[in-house]
């Protein structure tokens, strides 16, 4: 009797986040679990914007829950940004953590063409941190670089936001740079992050396997928390 052998499954690119992210139901379960006490202060209409698909159920708003959540808990000193934008988020940072120094980094714009392919949008040197500047916010550090290249030459940070290129390796090397200068309970955040819609975004499929990297190559372990309908990941380093 002939008998028919099915092909074993491919293997899961995504097995290490299948296996420990945890999706948090509100923001509330979120502080309980990260021993939160203090809430963010969240301003700005950009907020509450919707533009894009991408911004169904308050994207926005539940990403900058966490974020700001992070920042205004723990006291933090030291926070790292790479991807400052117009400074949006950096503004939130700061605006949150005001005893700490926000260290953002952004490449400059004449070596777009080296900063890797999936990026946001490219700003000139005048909108780099524009939002930050414009609402006073002095502790603030700007730093234009490369990341593929740049080191940080401070620490320990509390905090590290992760959001320039969204290439794979660089979220890897940017995520793995930043941790040779954390400490046992700093923070980790990338955005766009959810391995829930991997096969519907690109750039948020290429983040999620530069964290994928860091745990093959145990550089993280345990659990990534990820608030509901937010692409914000949240890692504490053990």
């Amino acid at each position: 009797m002939l008998r028919r052998f099915r092909p074993a499954p491919p293997s899961d690119p995504f097995s290490h986040l299948h296996a420990n992210v945890l999706r948090v139901k509100n923001i509330s379960c979120l502080r309980r679990a990260m021993n939160w006490t203090r809430e963010p202060l969240l301003e700005g209409e950009h907020l509450h914007n919707f533009e894009y698909l991408e911004d169904l159920n308050e994207r926005r708003l539940r990403d900058a829950e966490v974020i700001g959540s992070a920042c205004c808990n723990g006291d933090p000193k030291i926070i790292l940004e790479i991807g400052t934008a117009s400074g949006q988020t950096t503004a939130l940072m700061a605006r949150n953590a005001p005893n700490a120094v926000i260290h953002t980094v952004n490449l400059p714009p004449e070596e777009a063409a080296t900063g890797g392919t999936l990026i946001t949008y490219a700003p000139s040197c005048e909108e780099i941190g524009r939002c930050y500047r414009e609402k006073g916010f002095r502790n603030v550090r700007q730093i234009l670089a490369n990341t593929a290249s740049w080191e940080p030459d401070f620490g320990p940070i509390d905090v590290v936001f992760i959001d320039g290129c969204h290439d794979a390796d660089f979220v890897f090397n940017d995520t793995r740079k930043a941790l040779t200068k954390c400490r046992s309970g700093s923070i980790i955040l990338w955005h766009d992050f959810d391995p829930n819609i991997v096969m519907v975004y690109d750039w948020i499929s290429e983040v999620c396997r530069g964290v994928e990297r860091l745990y093959r190559e145990a550089l993280i372990r345990g659990r990534v928390l990820q608030l509901q309908d937010s692409w914000v990941g949240l890692y504490r380093v053990p």
